[in-house]
């Protein structure tokens, strides 16, 4: 490489290096928005280059049918009234594909544009897949000296001449040119290497080290995702955590989000834990704590909501939503756990869809649960579309509708702590015997995380009796009475609880397989 490339006035040639792949499509989108599955192409612009030479030069608006932003038209120079009578994106599909295919794609941010074009395909039944080249990672390779490798500081870094920068072919020729200053300070070889190297590994997001994937296990854990300034993005888990990882990096882009993250993504760090139940509740209260800024936020919930299944004066089952009552003892009568009566009101409308019930009956629709149903209620709305059988007036009898009511709610019922009192749950890694963690549950409650039996103490609790040998492999017998009293129990009762938590432990627990699967033993504790 020419260090002093900056002042060398090497002619720059007409044909690019022969290390550049031998069939390439030099492309460039304009677009409504950043996000592949929301926003449309505007404007496509490309260049065909074979050998090293430029064949051919396309360009082509797009009706993106919708609205096209005002920061987007000041940013392009692309007005409404230029995208009037321009072809669908079907319509140009069939000569865009003649470009494409059998060609090497070449993009400024490769993932951006190729995430727009298998999204558009996509839409209208065509699927698109490549392999692109990046010409930022492309930049980054070559250039490291360089901290920013956007088009407008390659456009300056290089003097490169540009008449209409934010427009589709102008851009596309900025790639070529780029090429070309490329081309005349590195040899082939070198050029060669790079690309190699770039479409091998096509999917990595710019900012990141491989040497951060190649250290990520193939086993549980949590992982955290950086950005250059070491603010965290993203906390994940999986039961292999490299595999999880790097199908963020998809080129689909399915979910906008991981677009988003990929732009920023520059670290990644990582936990093993010895199996997904570990990981589940790490990742939980991680994010919990650190609120990565691409996390559903994640809350510990001081107020619930549930289920109330009662009779009305007519027989027929009517669903209320009311807050949680705290240590009761009539669960059979509740069903579920919402964080606000928003969520469990979606929920009735979904269960309604699926199994007929009565919008009046469940609350959805003004109705008067004391008078007379046969007599003062005329049909709901839905019975009127075939959507309920009648229960509302009277057509359906309280035995059917009743019926189809328990089906809807036998998923939502709670579940009884299914042991005497507290456990410890010992999670040990399959493949790596000696990675061991202990937790402390008691009635649906996550209590501590231990790496050392010792440390129960510190707890207030020891292993029962007869028991205290987990090295021995026993199995533990929780039909037993325990020396505590029976304290089992479905809802919540004190600031201890965690939704979240809940719904993780209620998966494992009580799943004698899922318990195998992940090679999980349970011990009965007692208070000390």
């Amino acid at each position: 490489m020419q260090l002093n490339w900056l002042y060398d006035e090497t002619p720059i040639p007409e044909i690019l290096s022969g290390g550049f792949p031998e069939k390439m499509v030099l492309l460039d989108l304009e677009t409504t928005g950043g996000k592949a599955t929301h926003h449309r192409i505007i404007e496509i612009g490309l260049l065909v280059v074979e050998q090293g030479k430029v064949l051919e030069r396309w360009q082509s608006f797009v009706d993106p049918e919708t609205v096209l932003p005002p920061f987007i038209q000041k940013l392009t120079g692309i007005a409404p009234s230029m995208l009037r009578g321009a072809p669908l994106f079907s319509e140009v599909a069939e000569t865009l594909l003649t470009y494409l295919n059998d060609r090497t794609l070449v993009a400024h941010n490769a993932r951006f544009d190729y995430g727009f074009l298998k999204n558009e395909f996509q839409r209208i039944g065509i699927s698109y897949n490549a392999k692109p080249l990046c010409s930022v990672k492309f930049s980054r390779s070559l250039y490291p000296q360089f901290k920013r490798h956007g088009l407008d500081q390659i456009i300056k870094r290089f003097q490169l001449p540009i008449e209409n920068r934010h427009r589709a072919l102008d851009d596309a020729e900025m790639i070529q040119r780029f090429f070309l200053k490329s081309s005349a300070l590195f040899s082939d070889e070198e050029i060669g290497a790079t690309c190699a190297s770039l479409l091998k590994n096509p999917a990595l997001p710019p900012l990141l080290k491989a040497s951060d994937i190649k250290k990520l296990p193939a086993s549980a854990g949590v992982y955290y995702f950086y950005d250059a300034n070491g603010a965290l993005l993203y906390v994940g888990k999986s039961i292999h955590i490299r595999n999880r990882v790097m199908s963020h990096f998809s080129q689909d882009h399915s979910n906008p989000k991981d677009l988003q993250i990929n732009n920023k993504l520059a670290h990644i760090d990582f936990e093993k834990t010895p199996s997904d139940l570990g990981a589940q509740i790490r990742e939980s209260n991680q994010i919990k704590a650190l609120y990565p800024l691409y996390n559903r936020r994640l809350r510990k919930t001081k107020k619930l909501y549930q289920y109330r299944c009662d009779e009305d004066r007519n027989g027929y089952q009517r669903i209320a939503i009311e807050a949680v009552e705290l240590d009761s003892d009539s669960a059979d009568e509740r069903f579920g756990l919402f964080r606000s009566p928003r969520q469990a009101s979606k929920q009735i409308e979904k269960l309604a869809d699926h199994y007929f019930l009565c919008h009046k009956l469940l609350g959805l629709e003004s109705s008067t649960a004391t008078t007379s149903v046969a007599a003062n209620q005329k049909p709901c709305f839905r019975a009127q579309l075939k959507k309920c059988f009648g229960a509302c007036h009277g057509a359906e009898s309280p035995e059917n509708y009743n019926e189809r009511v328990s089906a809807a709610l036998k998923t939502y019922q709670l579940k009884m702590w299914p042991y005497p009192g507290p456990v410890l749950i010992e999670e040990r890694d399959m493949q790596e015997p000696e990675h061991v963690a202990f937790h402390v549950v008691h009635n649906w409650r996550y209590i501590a995380k231990l790496t050392l039996i010792e440390d129960l103490y510190d707890h207030g609790y020891q292993l029962a009796d007869a028991r205290q040998n987990i090295a021995a492999g026993m199995s533990a017998d929780l039909t037993t009475d325990s020396n505590e009293s029976d304290q089992r129990s479905a809802t919540p009762s004190d600031d201890r609880f965690d939704l979240d938590i809940y719904f993780i432990l209620v998966r494992f627990l009580v799943d004698a397989e899922k318990m195998k699967m992940n090679n999980l033993k349970v011990w009965p504790l007692i208070a000390c």
